[in-house]
């Protein structure tokens, strides 16, 4: 007997895949509506005993033979793998493909396709498990080889790799109450729709049907590969009027590490830098580049920028050298940067940045997603389409000039430790075409503002001739040492502000 929730797939495929026309995503708009007008039902997550009992050693020995690939033997230039459900992914994930004459089919569990390595077991007892996830390649860096391009796996996440780059930060459908609610609630994709490409084709498509206690979402992919990897996302969302009113809606979340960097070094570690990401950037409709350089809190730290219709937002990697970071293994360096960039005019609300406490490098402590000023009603459709850009060395700027690196700490001074307690310095180093087009001799103000927690007490701009850029200098006093301290700084030309706006959050102690 089939699982119900493998029926009920097989249902709405039947009305999805009608005679008279084919799957899009006013189907899967319909399909988003009509669920979230039902109670939430999540699916039946159960595994055999002896899948369940697997560590994460045992299922990693569980791979997809690369021969079954799909559309391997249709010779396409993009091809699917797909990952192997067990106790660290035992949710269900449905899987069909589009036919080029827009009819479904539904891509069902062959235990034949996995290579289960050392594992003893016996999957002819399963029956049809799903999936847990899937994987795309495409011959990204050689026509010889299909590299992974892209992984949808686990609750609404997934990433994308441009040429040269290796797997560091994750994108997400949708957040639901990361913070300000009672708990953080996780919403799937528990349904795909792989559009078979064709032969010459540019870009991959897939569709995603996103569910959770609270929301549904209709998602559309097209994953355009290069250098610079293009998501496009298009997004319908509807509210379930069941469960407490969501506090924070996050859309287009990007999830990334920071463990330590040059503005908060780790003693006893080799490594200048541990982290996949080392600041949040924010572009505004009013021009204004914003750059928070991430950090490593011992408690939870969220902070935000208010405005209306964001130009773009992402968390960047934008140190790209080796010797940043010293490590052969990790190569953060080649983690890409995720430049979210809004298609539609998303009005009024904030961008949200979430810091935890992690004590390694192998746990995600980073979150930064777009929060709407206007809290969602049920049934309410909410529209967000954008494009996530998975950028390596060349990677989006500001127009003017911006920060390169940011470092904490005294150099020499005649001064005592009891005079220097409470104060803080900063080493700022910015580069671009603003500081590089100067004419000679030029003057800049180093132009910083502090909030009521501190007192800024030297501040100083001058060229870096080591770099051919500018470098800036900053202290300040901390009055409360409990309190945080907002702090602000920006390099300015006569009336003209000429770098991005640096803007910190020195932590409490």
């Amino acid at each position: 007997m089939a699982p119900r929730w493998l029926a009920a797939a097989a249902v709405l495929l039947a009305c999805a895949a009608g005679p008279a026309a084919a799957f899009d995503f006013e189907d899967l708009t319909r399909l988003a509506r009509e669920r979230a007008a039902l109670p939430f039902k999540g699916a039946d997550a159960a595994l055999p005993t002896e899948l369940a009992r697997l560590d994460y050693d045992g299922l990693r020995d569980i791979r997809w033979r690369p021969e079954r690939a799909l559309w391997r033997d249709q010779g396409l230039p993009y091809e699917v793998m797909f990952f192997h459900r067990g106790a660290l992914q035992p949710q269900p994930v449905l899987v069909n493909e589009v036919a080029p004459d827009g009819s479904v089919r539904h891509i069902g569990y062959d235990r034949s396709a996995f290579d289960f390595g050392a594992n003893r077991l016996q999957p002819q007892r399963w029956g049809d498990l799903g999936f847990a996830g899937l994987r795309l390649h495409y011959p990204l860096n050689s026509s010889g080889y299909k590299d992974e391009l892209a992984v949808f796996q686990g609750a609404s996440y997934f990433r994308a790799l441009g040429q040269g780059q290796q797997y560091g930060l994750s994108a997400r459908g949708l957040a639901i109450d990361t913070v300000g609610g009672k708990a953080e609630e996780f919403p799937r994709f528990t349904e795909f729709w792989l559009v078979r490409p064709t032969a010459q084709a540019k870009q991959v498509t897939l569709f995603a049907l996103l569910e959770s206690p609270r929301a549904t979402g209709a998602y559309r992919f097209d994953i355009q590969p290069g250098a610079q990897t293009v998501t496009r996302v298009r997004s319908r969302l509807f509210i379930r009027g069941e469960g407490a009113p969501i506090a924070t809606l996050g859309i287009a979340p990007l999830t990334s590490m920071f463990f330590f960097g040059e503005n908060q070094p780790h003693p006893g570690d080799f490594r200048p830098e541990v982290h996949d990401s080392d600041g949040l950037m924010v572009a505004a409709a009013n021009g204004e580049w914003l750059w928070r350089p991430l950090q490593n809190p011992r408690t939870l730290s969220v902070t935000s920028f208010a405005l209306r219709d964001p130009q773009g937002f992402g968390l960047m990697q934008r140190d790209r050298q080796w010797s940043s970071y010293e490590d052969v293994e990790a190569r953060y360096e080649r983690r890409p940067s995720a430049w979210v960039r809004p298609l539609n005019a998303w009005g009024p609300g904030r961008v949200e940045l979430v810091q935890l406490p992690t004590p390694d490098e192998t746990h995600d402590n980073v979150v930064a997603y777009w929060v709407p000023e206007q809290r969602p009603q049920p049934g309410q459709a909410l529209e967000f389409d954008y494009e996530i850009l998975w950028q390596g060395d060349t990677q989006q700027r500001p127009p003017g000039s911006w920060v390169t690196q940011t470092r904490r700490g005294m150099g020499y001074t005649r001064q005592s430790p009891e005079q220097l307690r409470g104060q803080v310095q900063y080493v700022l180093d910015f580069t671009g075409p603003a500081l590089q087009a100067l004419p000679a001799g030029a003057q800049l103000k180093a132009r910083v503002s502090s909030d009521a927690n501190g007192r800024v007490l030297e501040s100083l701009a001058y060229p870096n001739p080591a770099t051919g850029g500018w470098r800036m200098t900053l202290r300040v006093q901390r009055l409360d040492a409990s309190q945080p301290v907002e702090l602000r700084a920006f390099l300015q030309h006569d009336n003209d502000a000429v770098s991005e706006t640096w803007t910190h959050i020195l932590l409490p102690e």
